[in-house]
């Protein structure tokens, strides 16, 4: 050892005098040498049952600097800080924690541990400013990023109790005003850094996560899905195995092109859509949305990919940290096993692309939501059912699984379980050379025109059209087999129009209810009927009880209302047509054996059926919204 190093030994009245302190303090002209031998003399004290050394060396430091007439700018001194010589003013930050000097030079305790503020991270969607924050509880360093409405709020700051930091009622002001006033102090030694707390396309940044300098601010709870968007493994063993899938063409294909089309939707000025594949247990539609979400991050079950089993609130909440990129949600069954029969809202909901307005804490209202993704699904049952609005089902392509996904379903789990990630990254970063998104969007629109040439809606088709586009280039771009999917592929999952439509759909229904109940419309012989009246079926027209009407189509899910209006648009009603006010009625007073009641006429199959009449397009009125 050097003799430098060699501490003399002191007792423990030797520290209540200056010797100890004035030995150390002839020492100060070489740095390196006084924070080692600082740290021997501390442990030395400590031997003898001294505490406290390091404080009351700063203050001899400071009674020998005013004695010569300067002044001694004082620095947090914690042991492995990630950021050293930041001015501390009032404040002593060691070993011990941090401690204030009080207007009689006393120490007074802030915080029982090492803390202090290392980055200002500035939000690239927001402008909105946060502090992370280093500090140490036990062993190991932490950080936590913070908002700075919670450094700047004695009643707030204890917050961080939860994160481990030492701080209560007692203490919460005095950590506060702490560190504040490191900041401002230090305010340009500590970097400043720009900051996301999302996925996907930033404006004038590109798409995160794939953006240098662009650091994490968000949840916490997200921390780890964003930092898992990476590049792991190895990229032709993943490229191989996926190859074979799309081989096979089966609908794994429509998945994995899904999960390529979500980042164009943003780019391409579309809304959020559905992709859902349903189907018996075996079929491998899990195995088939983790291949999709392979193309960004792990696939495994709760890491990325996330199941039905959570709020319209958290759905939301991950659907705008996602942002740009697919949310992927297993087991339709799980909602529909609690009870659940029709997911129109959800549907409507994550396909809007905004969250609900709410309020802040604070008062005001908390930034809206936003987001524009892919939303892929699956489940044991159609998403759609029966009643659906047109405008859900026009938000929706999903197919039937009667096949497996892909034939070795664990050879291809165990490949992409271990190799992921690369696929989306060089799929954006082609996206962000010069003129790709122009040459995407132009594959994009024609695909839309030839879409539209057959009977699909426009929603359909121009959800269609991104897939196709999607996965023309991902073709191109990455995969180089030539098994791109068609218009053929997609048009037998798009939806009549007349299908989509509610109405029609109602008219049907009325005519399978007429069907299923006779009794509810004739009388026997004697003009009697055995279970109760609902109305009277004639060549022309069949007449229902207009409450009888409103009861069975509620009990169905349709809106009678928006029923008749479109059948009278349409020429289905026998009604009569004005009343006292001059008002259209679209009901008929008709008598249904002794009594005579208002009905609806509904004009009834024949050699004029209705479903072969050209139907006058319904608008997005004519639905019943949310």
């Amino acid at each position: 050892m050097s003799d430098k190093l060699v501490v003399p030994q002191y007792t423990a009245e030797d520290y209540d005098g200056e010797a100890p302190y004035k030995w150390l303090y002839e020492h100060r002209n070489d740095k390196f040498l006084l924070k080692r031998l600082t740290k021997k003399m501390k442990e030395q004290a400590g031997s003898v049952g001294v505490t406290g050394f390091i404080g009351m060396f700063n203050a001899y430091c400071e009674s020998m600097a005013a004695a010569q007439g300067t002044t001694l700018e004082r620095t947090l001194d914690f042991e492995g800080q990630p950021i050293h010589d930041l001015l501390s003013g009032d404040y002593i930050g060691n070993e011990n924690g941090v401690y204030m000097l009080d207007k009689f030079g006393y120490e007074v305790p802030v915080c029982r541990h090492p803390i202090l503020p290392i980055c200002r991270l500035i939000n690239a969607d927001t402008g909105e400013e946060r502090l992370e924050i280093a500090y140490r509880p036990g062993r190991e360093w932490r950080t936590i990023v913070v908002e700075k409405s919670i450094i700047a709020s004695g009643q707030k700051i204890i917050e961080l109790s939860d994160h481990g930091v030492n701080v209560n009622s007692d203490n919460a002001k005095m950590l506060s005003t702490y560190l504040f006033a490191i900041e401002q102090l230090n305010y340009e030694v500590i970097p400043e850094q720009r900051s996301i707390g999302r996925l996907g396309w930033i404006k004038d940044h590109g798409f995160s996560p794939y953006v240098d300098n662009l650091a994490f601010d968000g949840d916490t709870k997200y921390k780890d899905v964003f930092e898992a968007i990476k590049p792991v493994g190895d990229f032709q063993t993943w490229l191989k195995a996926v190859r074979r899938v799309r081989a096979e063409k089966t609908v794994a294909r429509i998945f994995l092109a899904s999960s390529f089309a979500s980042v164009l939707i943003e780019p391409c000025g579309l809304l959020p859509f559905f992709v859902h594949a349903w189907g018996g247990q075996g079929s491998g539609k899990t195995v088939g949305m983790m291949i999709a979400a392979s193309v960004w991050a792990c696939p495994k079950m709760g890491d990325y990919v996330k199941t039905f089993d959570a709020t319209e609130v958290g759905q939301e909440k991950v659907a705008a940290f996602l942002n740009s990129l697919p949310l992927c949600l297993d087991e339709l069954q799980i909602e529909a096993a609690g009870g659940r029969k029709d997911f129109d809202k959800m549907i409507y909901k994550l396909t809007e692309g905004v969250g609900r307005i709410r309020g802040s804490k604070n008062g005001g209202i908390q930034q809206m939501a936003k987001w524009k993704n892919c939303m892929l699904t699956t489940g044991e049952d159609p998403i759609i059912n029966p009643n659906s609005m047109g405008g859900a089902t026009a938000r929706v392509i999903e197919f039937e699984c009667t096949e497996t996904f892909y034939s070795d379903l664990l050879g291809i789990l165990d490949v992409i379980n271990h190799n992921y990630g690369f696929a989306g990254k060089l799929f954006v970063e082609y996206l962000q050379t010069d003129g790709a998104i122009e040459k995407t969007k132009a594959i994009q629109k024609e695909y839309y025109r030839r879409l539209l040439e057959g009977d699909g809606t426009d929603k359909q088709a121009a959800s269609a059209s991104v897939i196709l586009a999607a996965d023309s280039v991902a073709t191109d771009l990455i995969f180089k087999d030539g098994n791109n999917l068609t218009v053929e592929d997609m048009e037998q999952f798009i939806t009549h129009k007349d299908a989509v439509n509610i109405n029609t759909r109602a008219l049907e229904y009325i005519y399978e209810l007429v069907a299923r109940n006779p009794l509810h419309f004739q009388a026997n012989e004697y003009g009697e009927y055995k279970q109760e009246v609902w109305g009277v079926v004639e060549p022309a027209y069949t007449y229902i009880i207009k409450s009888v009407f409103d009861r069975e189509m509620a009990n169905a899910g349709y809106n009678a209302t928006s029923f008749l209006s479109w059948a009278y648009r349409n020429e289905l009603l026998d009604c009569d047509d004005q009343n006292a006010e001059k008002k259209v009625r679209k009901t008929k007073v008709k008598r249904i054996g002794v009594t005579t009641v208002r009905t609806v006429g509904i004009k009834s199959r024949g050699e004029e059926n209705p479903q072969t009449v050209e139907f006058t397009e319904v608008s997005d009125d004519d639905e019943l919204p949310f």
